[in-house]
């Protein structure tokens, strides 16, 4: 099993995690989501089979992401983010702004702001 070291002690979600998250704010299954990810990131992040369902695994448990309608009808189990799941998604994109423009002022050398 993976061990997904997310929000530990207000820390970053794993890139995987925060991918994952957003391909399943639309029911998405399992290869829905690897697709998503390879085209979203074009190309860069290619997601195996283990990496991903482990990632999926940990989300449900950790009630970030829920299985989307009904599972024991479908082969293709399609997941949905949760309320949490989306809380989690937002934090993440507060801290990758605050990096950034943090980094921004620091790359152009411009420290007064």
């Amino acid at each position: 099993m993976i061990d997904i070291r997310d929000n530990r002690k207000g820390g970053a979600l794993t890139e995987t995690t925060f991918l994952v998250l957003l391909a399943v704010y639309q029911p998405n299954h399992g290869y829905g989501i690897m697709q998503f990810i390879e085209r979203e990131t074009n190309g860069r992040v290619v997601l195996g089979a283990g990496t991903l369902y482990g990632a999926i695994n940990t989300l449900v448990k950790k009630k970030w992401i829920a299985l989307f309608g009904d599972e024991a009808d479908s082969k293709k189990k399609e997941y949905l983010i949760t309320e949490i799941g989306k809380q989690k998604a937002e934090e993440e994109l507060q801290r990758i702004e605050e990096v950034r423009k943090l980094a921004s002022t620091m790359i152009k050398g411009d420290r007064s702001k």
